[in-house]
């Protein structure tokens, strides 16, 4: 289970990479006393270390970089006599969050996306050591005088991007129980409270349908009417929800609620295909929570029969209660089983 502090959730930093340089190439010959005819054993620069991103599972933040935005690895060092080569200079290995992408802060373009544990990017190359004048030493030129100087390192801007990672992610506007239902359903501990945008960055939960088979789920920050245009908490967690595998559309029958449970819905999906057309084409549930308030049972039929063409299953469920969450376990664990199985035949190429 991986848990995001609202204080210290960072999903966006531009950092400086620099590589170390290579060492230089040494110019040396031997002299010894009982060798009259001494040849070059000038050795080579060790090569400069490189900045390295890898995709680590125990980060959940780029907090850490936000305190440190320059990298630099280690120069290696020079070459010298008797044939002695230099060290390679130690790389920089920076921990990131599994999802992060790396961006050419100029373009946007991605040069990487880790989104595999242990997954490695080199974003600065370390400089090559120069060879030493051993290396130039042939039949007709004896006695070389030459070396190389050492590279010099890549040195460049980088945009690193966090975009969660889930099977399952939980949408709707806030104070509909979307943190409730996480916290019924996994270990995760999301703020819960009656107010809005309570949740102010995505919360993961790892939820268990038996000791053998589980998933993620995602609560992401609320949504409002406007957000794809930099309404209320803006477009910036919109990016979250693409990466999900499975969208839980989480709607409130509250007889007090404003709008009601089937406007929500299609404000929400509204706001999805603003902000990218393929979202609303994603697998989808619709949960309606709160069925134990007097009055919901007749909120949710209606619900129901308004909703019915998208032709998504709609549960109803009490996060306060209990009512209906096994089933909602149940029903969102067989959608991601079935997810992966048509991603995998994807993959292979069956139809």
């Amino acid at each position: 289970m991986a848990y995001y502090d609202d204080m210290k959730f960072i999903d966006e930093v531009t950092v400086f990479c620099q590589a170390g340089n290579g060492g230089n190439g040494c110019i040396s010959f031997r002299r010894e006393k009982y060798v009259p005819k001494g040849g070059p054993n000038g050795g080579d620069g060790g090569d400069g270390g490189c900045v390295i991103f890898r995709a680590d599972p125990g980060s959940n933040t780029l907090l850490n970089l936000i305190y440190k935005p320059h990298l630099k690895a280690k120069n290696g060092t020079h070459g010298s006599g008797s044939d002695r080569h230099g060290k390679n200079g130690a790389d920089l290995m920076m921990n990131v969050p599994i999802g992060t992408q790396v961006k050419n802060p100029e373009t946007n373009e991605v040069l990487c996306d880790l989104i595999e544990i242990n997954q490695q990017f080199i974003a600065a190359q370390g400089g090559k050591g120069g060879r030493g004048n051993a290396r130039f030493a042939t039949s007709t030129n004896r006695a070389p005088r030459t070396a190389e100087k050492g590279e010099t390192g890549v040195r460049r801007w980088l945009k690193l991007e966090l975009i969660v990672l889930a099977d399952v992610g939980l949408i709707g506007f806030p104070s509909v129980g979307k943190s409730s239902l996480l916290k019924k359903i996994s270990a995760a501990r999301p703020k819960v409270a009656a107010y809005p945008f309570t949740t102010l960055s995505p919360h993961l939960g790892t939820v268990m349908i038996d000791e053998n088979i589980s998933f993620v789920a995602a609560d992401l920050p609320g949504l409002v009417e406007g957000a794809s245009e930099g309404i209320g908490l803006g477009f910036r967690f919109l990016k979250h929800i693409g990466r999900c595998k499975i969208l839980a559309y989480i709607l409130d029958l509250d007889p007090n609620a404003s709008p009601s449970p089937s406007k929500s819905f299609n404000i929400l999906r509204n706001e999805l295909s603003e902000y990218r057309k393929n979202l609303n084409d994603m697998p989808s549930i619709i949960i309606c929570n709160k069925i134990d308030l007097k009055g919901a049972k007749q909120i949710f039929e209606a619900t129901l029969k308004d909703l019915a063409p998208f032709g998504f299953k709609i549960l109803p469920v009490s996060a306060e209660k209990g009512d209906g969450i096994d089933q909602m376990i149940k029903v969102m664990g067989e959608m991601v089983r079935e997810n992966a199985v048509a991603a995998e035949m994807q993959i292979r190429g069956d139809t």
